[in-house]
């Protein structure tokens, strides 16, 4: 019999956050996994970030997770997305080396104080007077604990499919978890069935270069991590991608095979990720497309390995090379690793408080795609928060919660405990109503503060943060009061150079980098002419800070502005032990969803599906009512 603090089933993304989260805020914690050797796989794709992806590990980073620093240490090519459009889609992606980003969280892990990795197959979750306490591995052995955080991923009942063939496992060669599902079952969380998929890995020395697009990385040093330091990835040397094309043939061949696709024939009945569809999905989906791309993506460094990105399929063997076959450069392709679908049990998200603890029993956590989420930057964030409100639980601190117009983070928590999911849930910029206010560049600025007191991001982190903000600010105030007319001989060339109308009367700095096509470097060439207002020279971050804080500030002041609505709500308070059956003005689906969510606030309780507006003015006048007569009480008491 062995205690902790804090136990966590599953060592992937989710678990990994969780386990290190609660050990670096002093908890004894223990991490299970089935086996040691697989801590932190990438069981898909071997990259990090990505559209709305980039954003939630930069929140990370800030808030003292790992995933930033990993990727930093293991990429093999790092690119900016999105670079034509604005900073609030602009994102980070990296491609791993996939052997060697496993390697360097198992180390971080096994050299983390206080936390032990065990390798053993959890079975049960020992609960006692509705509390879980522990769990119980198939070994035999109970491990006690005062808090327990399941971040099973696909693991639990796993089911995977190739054509008709099918057969139990939470990835391909790894076992699943059979008991532990029937055994959260027991306590009354409410289970569904969800799918997902990975697609063929091919070999590099069968793909003809000469015939595919090669896309490679940014020349420029980028990270992840701030806590990364530029010395470890100057010299990084990088790895391109290419781009394929489906094209009618391969369509063609799907068609053809429909009926011996798991996904048509009736053999899967778990719901699938709508937005990172099979090819199969996609063909049958848009049918009015000739073509579909794939990127080639090479595993590592050190191996043949490539995973073909768009291109998850459960269609048969044969089928899989029949379709590769006929992509050009393709045409003699060896199939290393065959691509399968996998059914897989999750708990409803609605079962969670907003601190990611079950409803039903106390001190149980669940994160990642326990919730029915997919991608490994979604579950390294619920993993993050979930060890976090496990060490602050047994400290007798208040959960954090993220605000969802605070981070991409909270929208993400927000989304899956209000409203639920019908589909397995991935991020998307569109899903956050403040994304102009939530970009990576500024996760720092957002989050920080709040890493530094939770006791996981360093002082002199936090310090660093807390400087940037305060010379971000100082540079604006100087191009804000800093006027200039035509006959600065700078001010007109660089207009004239980015097409913009030339000057004929005096404007500040500010309005001049307001023109959409003028950078901050244009702004330090004019000020160079300028007496006495030396805007100095600052870490690349920061410039770029001030060029998007005054580039967009008409709308980010409008964005304030409704966050400041939204804050309203959010702060307005809904007591614990409120009893819905009471209000007799609210109709029964709405009191039921009350209920079952239990919002901690107005803002949250609004967001509810089935909660109407005037259900929640019915609620807002109730809530008055109450706090009018409670107040009269304490009158009468004194």
């Amino acid at each position: 019999m062995q205690n902790f603090d804090v136990i966590v089933v599953g060592a992937g993304h989710a678990g990994c956050e969780a386990a290190l989260a609660a050990a670096r805020m002093g908890m004894k914690t223990a991490i299970f996994t089935i086996t040691l050797d697989n801590i932190g796989t990438m069981s898909c794709n071997p990259s990090i970030g990505g559209p709305a992806k980039s954003h939630l590990v930069k929140e990370l980073d800030a808030l003292g997770g790992e995933m930033g620093r990993n990727i930093d240490k293991t990429y093999i090519q790092i690119r900016v997305l999105n670079t034509k459009k604005g900073p609030a889609v602009r994102s980070l992606r990296a491609q791993a080396d996939k052997q060697l980003y496993r390697k360097e969280m198992k180390k971080t892990i096994e050299n983390c104080e206080n936390l032990e990795a065990i390798q053993g197959t959890v079975t049960e979750l020992i609960v006692e007077d509705g509390k879980a306490v522990g769990v119980k591995i198939k070994e035999g052995v109970e491990y006690k604990s005062k808090t327990v955080i399941i971040a099973v991923g696909t693991f639990m009942r796993g089911l995977i499919h190739i054509g008709k063939n099918k057969f139990s496992g939470g990835r391909m060669g790894e076992l699943s978890s059979e008991e532990l599902p029937l055994s959260l079952a027991k306590t009354g969380l409410k289970l569904g069935r969800f799918k997902t998929g990975t697609p063929p890995r091919i070999d590099a020395r069968t793909v003809d270069y000469s015939k595919i697009e090669e896309q490679p990385g940014d020349s420029l040093p980028l990270k992840f991590s701030s806590r990364t330091k530029m010395e470890e990835i100057e010299d990084r040397k990088q790895i391109s991608c290419h781009i394929v094309f489906t094209n009618k043939d391969v369509h063609n061949t799907i068609i053809e095979n429909k009926h011996r696709s798991p996904m048509f024939n009736g053999t899967i009945e778990g719901t699938g990720p709508r937005y990172c569809p099979s090819i199969e999905d996609k063909v049958f989906r848009y049918t009015d497309k000739d073509q579909h791309h794939l990127f080639l993506e090479i595993e590592g460094y050190d191996t043949n390995e490539i995973y073909v990105g768009g291109f998850s399929t459960s269609l048969p063997t044969d089928v899989q090379y029949r379709m590769l076959r006929k992509i050009s450069g393709l045409e003699n392709v060896k199939i290393m690793r065959y691509g399968y679908a996998i059914e897989y049990d999750y708990v409803d998200p609605q079962e969670l408080k907003y601190s990611l603890e079950t409803k039903k029993v106390e001190n149980l956590f669940l994160a990642g795609q326990i919730n029915g989420t997919s991608g490994y930057e979604e579950a390294a964030s619920q993993g993050l928060l979930a060890g976090i409100n496990a060490a602050r639980k047994i400290t007798g601190k208040e959960p954090i919660v993220l605000d969802r117009a605070d981070s991409y983070i909270g929208t993400l928590i927000d989304d899956l405990v209000s409203k639920g999911t019908n589909e397995p849930y991935r991020m998307f910029t569109a899903r956050s109503e403040y994304r102009l206010i939530l970009r990576e560049d500024n996760a720092d600025l957002r989050l920080s503060k709040t890493g530094y007191e939770i006791g996981l991001l360093p002082v002199e982190e936090y310090e660093r943060v807390q400087q940037k903000e305060k010379d971000v600010a100082f540079i604006i105030k100087k191009l804000e009061n800093q006027f200039i007319g035509s006959r600065n001989e700078r001010v007109n060339e660089v207009l004239t150079r980015v097409g913009e109308p030339e000057i004929r009367s005096g404007l500040t700095l500010f309005e001049i980098l307001r023109r959409p096509d003028v950078t901050y470097k244009d702004i330090k060439y004019i000020g160079e002419l300028i007496p006495d207002l030396n805007l100095g020279n600052y870490e690349e971050s920061t410039e770029y800070q001030v060029e998007v804080q005054v580039k967009y500030s008409g709308y980010i002041a409008k964005s304030l502005i409704m966050i400041e609505k939204h804050k309203t709500l959010e702060n307005r308070k809904i007591p614990e032990n409120i009893n819905y059956d009471s209000i007799s003005s609210i109709p029964k689906e709405g009191k039921d969803k009350l209920k079952a969510i239990k919002p901690m606030n107005i803002g949250q309780a609004s967001r509810i599906s089935g909660v109407s507006p005037s259900d929640i003015q019915v609620l807002l006048v109730y809530l008055k009512m109450k706090e009018n007569e409670d107040e009269k009480l304490s009158k009468r008491g004194n």
